[in-house]
């Protein structure tokens, strides 16, 4: 199973009626990281009139967020998130910066200039197709530690390890495709397991 997501892309900009409006994408795979990324906007221009953002996280279409951050509602963040769904994209945050010109560009404006802005961004990056990824966490005592390395380089999984004074905590991400087979090897080694 495949999604479709984004590389990054900072600063497209479009001029309407002495407004500027900066357009940023990012691909992000959590909430937190959606904060992360909209605080450091915001302290990056903390003289904007609005900060407005949609983005979607996750493939059942019900994680998501718009935000008009003051714009009049249904103005700024649901015209962003319309340009994220209509690329099918997910794991998708845009961020459009509003430096108010003196010029009030009515509603219909606000949603069209939102819109041009999320669009242009979005067309300014590269859409980036990938695997479906499953996060497994387990935790292996030292005896059994062995087998599980020789098993995940076998299959050459990617993998991170903490190893603390009891035991050892693997971080195992593949496709969902492969989840069965590590379960399998899991339920044989008696190991239980967490997954993202």
């Amino acid at each position: 199973m495949k999604f479709n997501t984004i590389h990054s892309i900072e600063s497209v900009i479009i001029k309407d009626k002495q407004s500027k409006f900066i357009g940023y994408a990012y691909p992000i795979y959590s909430e937190l990281e959606a904060k992360e990324k909209i605080e450091a906007i915001k302290a990056q221009h903390p003289k904007a009139t609005h900060h407005c953002y949609a983005y979607k996280l996750g493939f059942d279409n019900n994680n998501y967020r718009a935000n008009d951050d003051g714009e009049p509602n249904g103005t700024a963040g649901k015209p962003i998130l319309n340009q994220i769904n209509s690329l099918g994209l997910t794991n998708c945050l845009v961020i459009v910066v509003r430096y108010f010109g003196g010029t009030k560009l009515g509603v219909s404006g606000l949603i069209d200039a939102y819109k041009l802005c999320a669009k242009e961004t979005l067309a300014a990056t590269t859409i980036d197709e990938r695997e479906i990824i499953s996060t497994f966490n387990f935790e292996v005592a030292f005896e059994l530690t062995n087998q599980v390395f020789d098993y995940l380089n076998k299959k050459q999984y990617t993998y991170t390890k903490t190893f603390t004074k009891s035991n050892i905590q693997f971080n195992v991400q593949i496709t969902k495709e492969l989840e069965d087979t590590l379960i399998n090897f899991l339920a044989q080694k008696q190991i239980e397991f967490s997954v993202e």
